[in-house]
């Protein structure tokens, strides 16, 4: 058996000290703002994970109006994730992300932003994919006033995983 699930997320940005990205700290004049490290793209393949698994979401497991979330690594809450995921019996097939950021440039990041994932969720790196669009200097994306990234994860059971 087969599920499809996708993640979204989006946060504001201000002058900063760089972004967090897939687990990755990017050098970048400004900063994602948010109760946690504002990941957009480890948030959403998070959402994208649970809601494949039915399993909640991300806002559910890490609400933003608890201490303990403040400041939070958004690869700990990955982490718990993944284990609700594959303790319910699936495995990941394959993702495939956008991040949608007029700045910085996503491409000099990538393989890096790949790898990276890869080792959070112990994953070949050809099962993850990134890609950037930019906001073509419209909106709030254009403007640099904020960032988001979406996620589309497969997920088989574990079952089937373990024929192929």
């Amino acid at each position: 058996m087969y599920r499809i699930g996708i993640g979204h997320d989006t946060h504001r940005l201000e002058p900063g000290n760089g972004l967090w990205l897939g687990g990755l700290k990017i050098p970048h004049s400004k900063s994602a703002v948010g109760h946690s490290d504002a990941d957009v793209l480890l948030h959403a393949v998070t959402d994208a994970l649970l809601g494949a698994a039915t399993l909640g979401d991300i806002g559910e497991l890490f609400p933003d109006d608890d201490p303990e979330n403040k400041d939070r690594p958004s690869s700990s809450m990955l982490a718990v994730a993944m284990d609700k995921v594959q303790g319910s019996g699936w495995n990941i097939v394959n993702m495939d992300c956008i991040i949608f950021a007029q700045k910085p440039k996503i491409l000099p990041h990538r393989e890096e932003i790949r790898r990276t994932i890869s080792g959070l969720l112990s994953l070949d790196i050809n099962q993850i994919w990134i890609k950037a669009k930019t906001g073509e200097a419209v909106g709030p994306i254009g403007e640099e006033r904020a960032i988001a990234a979406e996620c589309v994860v497969l997920l088989e059971t574990q079952a089937a995983f373990n024929k192929t």
